[in-house]
Order: C-alpha cells, then sequence, then structure tokens
C-alpha cells in the first residue's frame, strides 16, 4: 500500500494543494471542490498497484469531483472505475442521470465521459480502477449496466470482495499475487457488468439507423487500406462482437460486404476513361487489393470476367 496523502502530518495551509495533486496523481483530471475550504479540510488516500488496474481509497471531510468536457479533452487514461461508497453517501451523476450512492452500494464511473460526484460531511470511497483494453467490453454493454448493477446475481459478491479488498492486498504487495488479484478482480467486474447489461436490447428502430450510419460511413472510406473492423466500430462506439451481429440481422457477412462494395469501387475506375493511365494493379491496390492474382481472382468471381476483359469490354 502506498499511501498518497494524510493531511494530518500537513499544516492546514497546505492541504489543499496537497489534495488536489493527491488526486491527479491517483485518477484522471477534474475540479476538487470542498465543502468547507476554509475549515477543517481533512483527508487520507491510499493506493494499491494489482498489475495494471489499481484500487484507489479516499477518505476525509465533504468534496465534489467534477470532470467537465474540457477535462475530458485535455486527455487522460481510458479507464472506468467501479467504487463502493465505503462510509457516508453519495451522489453521483453521469450521462444525465443521477444516483444517490449509499453506504455498501457499488457505482460505476467511465473515466472517458464527464461526471459529478460529492459527499457532504465525513465520508469513504475506493474505487477499482480499470483500462477498457483490459476489461474487454463494449462501451455499449458498460453504458447499459451502469445503472443496472443491483440487477445483477453477482452484486452482493463483487460488493464483498471490492469492501475486502484492501485487507487482502496489503498481506500480498509486492508478490505476484497481487496482480493475479488484480487480474481476477478484472473478470469479477467484466462478469458483473456482463451479466448485468444481458438482458438490455438495441431498440429495432435505433438498430437499423446505425447500421444505415456505418455503412454510409464505410463507403466513403472504402479506399483507405485501415478500414477494418475495429476502426469501424470504435468510430461508431460499439464492439466490434455488436457490429458484426448488426451485419448479420441483415444476412450479410461484414467481410465479404466489404470485398463487394471495393469491387463495385474497382469497377467503376477501370471502366472510367478518367482512369485509362492508372493500371490495373495501381487501382486494385486503392481499393485494398495488395495482391493483383488475388484481386483478378475476387473480380472473376464477381462479374465473370477478368478486370483486363471488364476495363476492354467497357471501352465506349
Amino acid at each position: 500500500m502506498a499511501v498518497l496523502l494524510d493531511t494530518a502530518v500537513l499544516p492546514r495551509q497546505d492541504r489543499l494543494e496537497a489534495f488536489y495533486a493527491a488526486m491527479m496523481s491517483a485518477s484522471v483530471p477534474s475540479r476538487v471542490e470542498h465543502e468547507d475550504p476554509g475549515g477543517d479540510v481533512h483527508a487520507r488516500m491510499d493506493f494499491w498497484r494489482l498489475g495494471t488496474p489499481d484500487l484507489f481509497r479516499n477518505e476525509g471531510s465533504g468534496i465534489r469531483l467534477v470532470r467537465t468536457p474540457k477535462h475530458v479533452r485535455i486527455g487522460g487514461p481510458e479507464r472506468l472505475a467501479l467504487a463502493v461508497q465505503v462510509t457516508g453517501s453519495g451522489v453521483f451523476s453521469q450521462g444525465g442521470a443521477d444516483q444517490r450512492v449509499r453506504t455498501g452500494e457499488l457505482m460505476l464511473v467511465d473515466l472517458t465521459a464527464p461526471y459529478d460526484f460529492a459527499w457532504s460531511g465525513q465520508g469513504a470511497s475506493q474505487a477499482f480502477q480499470i483500462d477498457y483494453a483490459d476489461l474487454g467490453l463494449s462501451v455499449e454493454t458498460v453504458r447499459a449496466a451502469a445503472h443496472r448493477l443491483p440487477s445483477s446475481p453477482l452484486y452482493e459478491l463483487m460488493l464483498h470482495h471490492l469492501t475486502l479488498l484492501p485487507g487482502i492486498i496489503d498481506s500480498l504487495q509486492g508478490t505476484a499475487s497481487a496482480e493475479m488479484v488484480g487480474t481476477a478482480t478484472t473478470q469479477l467486474v467484466r462478469a458483473l457488468l456482463t451479466s448485468a447489461a444481458d438482458d438490455v436490447q438495441q431498440p429495432p428502430a435505433m438498430a437499423d439507423v446505425l447500421f444505415t450510419r456505418i455503412t454510409w460511413y464505410a463507403r466513403q472510406h472504402l479506399a483507405d487500406p485501415d478500414l477494418t473492423p475495429a476502426r469501424i466500430a470504435t468510430e461508431h462506439n460499439i464492439s466490434v462482437r455488436y457490429l458484426y451481429k448488426l451485419f448479420a440481422e441483415q444476412h450479410l457477412s461484414l467481410e465479404q460486404w466489404l470485398i463487394t462494395e471495393r469491387l463495385k469501387g474497382a469497377a467503376r475506375q477501370l471502366a472510367d476513361p478518367a482512369y485509362r493511365h492508372r493500371s490495373i494493379a495501381a487501382i486494385a491496390a486503392d481499393w485494398g487489393f495488395l495482391d493483383p492474382g488475388h484481386f483478378t481472382r475476387r473480380f472473376r468471381k464477381a462479374h465473370g470476367m477478368t478486370p483486363q476483359e471488364w476495363r476492354r469490354t467497357s471501352r465506349p
């Protein structure tokens, strides 16, 4: 355990600045407001490294943390935090939803987006902070689960685990077991969020609109060599798995659709006199086909003739 801050050993005039510095080192940029900045501001912050994830505990007098859109633009790691209110009662707001977090309750915080969290009087909260990349869940799954955590059958198990974690980790610091506990806790958080989001379905109308947006976007970037399923999913704030599901619901294969659309683009250019000076290999490469032989086979299968024959028969 690393004690990031203990205001009991600091002069009163230094506490506000020390609190802000410790908070920024343990979490993401935000605005810190103290309930009584001219009074008895006191706090203790503890921090445990568990491999990539970490555990952060803050206990002290009333505070408010505000992460604004400007803070989000400044940047920070792409993380989320699953927190338990250890003592006191907090108010958490994110994404247009307000939540009263009582002692012994969990809240999920997307650290990549604006939020507002505060408690009055004496309070304590501890948060398990994880990289999105390690969690392995889509943004839509996380958002669907955020306000439905108590619906998960794993809620009480997760709450109990997170509450006891500081005492467990204290005895394991500096050992390989500490990182293993971090990995196991990440898996438990993943299971909690997945189970909480399982019965939340995307409305059909919204899915149709999203599919239309995706295909429009893909057609604008067909010539980009890095137009991959991962890029398409990221641009639309969904998971790759959900992207494939959207295409499957339209009875389409994503890869085959992209190949077909690229072949159409290549066919148009082969038939266009403005591109007569361009070699077939160059046009193929422009549409993502770096292997001329592969392009010819694909083109013949789609159009019933080779690219050379297509270009020849398209001449006026």
